[in-house]
């Protein structure tokens, strides 16, 4: 008799992998802290002082299970949507609305289209559900929204999945570019905008359509907001298909710590307005301290810089690794030849200090 796990065969056929290795993950194996957390994207400029409120003033409450339809978060961004909560969905991070989304819509054998190097914990959850992954390669450091589309023709894909911003490129579409997708879908296919980035764009990068059940527009409180530590996210979708969700998702799953804390940051356009700004002087910094080690730097669109090491992904993962060897958690792209690339969250002063300060040092060592 054996005791082991009786995993289907699905599960059984998949790697022991996971889509990104944790920072604390990382600390944990060196067996210390890094002295400059400019990795994940995560926004080090912090969440509005008012959710760091409404967050303490949960927790007293916290013995509660949270409203199980996070009904007052969902009917803000319905408004700011111009919509209505039947057309929002509410989950654990965009992370979390694509594991549902892909349980939803993909069975074994069915047909998804990606981009080559495009966000991984998408790839993660088709593979999961037994989906067969089409990806195309980036054109010009973007997502070749042609290429996806052709591509989903081709393969008779009921997913197709674009990040508008990009991670990791950081690289951005006009939303007209988008939209021209949405009109040249193929018939059964569902496109997700994944929008995460989306309010340290350019003006004129969102989506600018009508709800519709053609595609499902994806956004989260992790990154401009400031809460990745609290996962939330949302989704905007046709009515039918934000049903679904319901069908699949843990009707507990959203703590009304969390939902307080996501609501009082949704309404605090000014404290976003002022992240926005540092996040943007962020950007100009890294890309200096790029200039002034002789390296070219991705125009971005996002809260990262993609920092382009000038040779191939060998070389650059010896830069990386040269950074984490002195306190820097940055992490890379995994696709030739966006891996050419480093990948730079934006940090503090002091954080960016600590790197116009390694930077030198590190491609040395990888020089030499």
């Amino acid at each position: 008799m054996t005791n082991a796990p009786r995993f289907t065969p699905l599960i059984a056929s998949l790697p022991a992998t996971v889509p990104f290795v944790g920072a604390e993950v990382m600390e944990r194996a060196s067996g210390r802290p890094f002295a400059a957390r400019i990795g994940a994207n995560e926004n080090v400029f912090g969440p509005s002082p008012k959710a760091i409120a409404a967050v303490q003033a949960a927790a007293s409450e916290a013995w509660k299970y949270g409203d199980s339809e996070s009904y007052d978060l969902k009917a803000a961004i319905a408004a700011h949507h111009g919509t209505t909560v039947e057309h929002i969905a509410i989950g654990e991070g965009i992370d979390g609305l694509l594991g549902m989304l892909v349980r939803l819509m993909v069975a074994e054998g069915d047909a998804v289209v990606t981009s080559d190097g495009a966000y991984p914990t998408f790839n993660y959850h088709v593979a999961g559900y037994g989906g067969v992954l089409h990806k195309v390669p980036f054109k010009g450091d973007h997502e070749d929204p042609d290429a996806l589309i052709a591509k989903a023709a081709e393969v008779g894909a009921k997913l197709i999945y674009i990040a508008n911003p990009d991670n990791p490129m950081g690289t951005h579409h006009r939303g007209e570019v988008i939209a021209r997708m949405v009109d040249r879908l193929p018939e059964g296919a569902l496109l997700i905008v994944d929008e995460a980035y989306i309010d340290f764009a350019p003006e004129g990068t969102a989506l600018d359509l009508p709800v519709d059940p053609r595609f499902i527009r994806m956004r989260t409180f992790s990154k401009a907001f400031a809460l990745a530590g609290l996962r939330v996210g949302y989704a905007v979708g046709g009515k039918e298909l934000i049903a679904g969700f319901d069908r699949v998702r843990n009707h507990f799953g959203m703590g009304n710590v969390a939902q307080a804390g996501a609501l009082a940051a949704f309404q605090d356009r000014e404290w976003l307005g002022h992240v926005v700004g540092q996040v943007a002087e962020a950007r100009d910094r890294i890309a200096a301290i790029a200039a002034d080690n002789g390296l070219t730097s991705v125009p971005s669109a996002t809260n990262f810089v993609c920092v382009d090491c000038g040779q191939d992904g060998a070389f650059a993962r010896n830069v990386l690794n040269g950074l984490l060897r002195r306190g820097l958690f940055v992490r890379m792209p995994f696709v030739a030849p966006q891996d050419r690339c480093i990948r730079i969250s934006c940090g503090t002063e002091h954080d960016l200090d600590l790197l116009a300060s390694a930077l030198p040092d590190a491609l040395a060592e990888a020089r030499g």
